[in-house]
């Protein structure tokens, strides 16, 4: 279980605070969607959560272990795929084999049916792929370090529409029960079919932390015509469809398929 109790934190040479009495718990065994506007923190929570920043206030743990100690224990079990990153003009095979000694569960079966999946092989140079394909390189090489914890920040930035398709492949089936995944995105179509958490963060406060089981057992999507707008409605938005809205579900009402992209405006505008 990843802990965070009550942080405050700011970038040095900045007042502004990002996170300011925070807390929040993440369970095991979930792909969490980490949502929010530009400037609420998420790229900064995942920093925190891998012991990369410390907060000034606060504790932030792992597996009941300090996160900013960056322990070696701790390490092994997690892999932070930031949203831009470097990587040095070398073979994937020669990143692997520098690599994979730092994590204990790495799979070549893993990391050879990402490749494939993703189009690639051992063989890839670094410096003559795409920024598509060395984001997808990496993903690869983050699925096969099968840590307890994965955390991406904004993963499907810079791929193509096929990629993307990839992604939510490779994903789905290096998923396992001890596995636990956040990620962080504004690309929300990418990925919301996948997801079964959902965190929206807002200015150091969160809006929304709920399963996608629990939003649609509570909320109805779907499109409404004028005359169909009734008091049930939270929320709609008008669409070349009608109104799409976001109504409470009653007794009765059919399971829909949630519209991530919905929740977050009326979490966003509601509040």
């Amino acid at each position: 279980m990843i802990n965070v109790q009550n942080i405050s934190f700011h970038y040095k040479g900045q007042k502004a605070l990002v996170f300011d009495g925070f807390s929040l718990q993440l369970e095991e065994n979930r792909i969490y969607g980490l949502l929010g506007k530009n400037g609420t923190g998420k790229s900064t929570l995942l920093y925190l959560l891998s012991g990369l920043l410390r907060p000034t206030k606060g504790y932030v743990s792992c597996d009941s272990l300090a996160t900013y100690k960056r322990l070696p224990e701790m390490l092994r079990d997690i892999f932070l795929v930031t949203e831009e990153f470097d990587l040095p003009s070398m073979q994937l095979s020669e990143y692997v084999r520098l690599y994979r000694p730092f994590y204990p569960n790495f799979s070549d079966e893993i990391l050879d049916n990402c490749l494939k999946d993703f189009e690639l092989n051992r063989n890839v140079k670094f410096n003559e792929l795409s920024m598509g394909q060395r984001k997808k390189a990496y993903i690869a090489f983050a699925m096969a370090t099968n840590t307890k914890y994965l955390f991406m920040d904004e993963p499907t930035n810079g791929l193509d529409i096929p990629s993307k398709s990839q992604f939510r492949k490779v994903i789905a089936q290096n998923m396992t029960e001890e596995r636990t995944v956040i990620i962080s995105t504004h690309q929300v179509h990418d990925v919301e079919q996948m997801l079964d958490h959902i965190i929206i963060l807002d200015q150091r406060s969160v809006l929304l932390n709920a399963s996608m089981q629990d939003i649609q057992e509570h909320y109805t999507f779907e499109y409404r015509s004028p005359q169909e707008m009734d008091e049930s409605v939270l929320y709609a938005e008008p669409t070349l469809q009608g109104n799409a809205i976001i109504a409470n579900r009653k007794e009765g009402d059919a399971e829909t398929q949630v519209n991530l992209e919905l929740l977050f405006n009326y979490k966003t505008q509601a509040k």
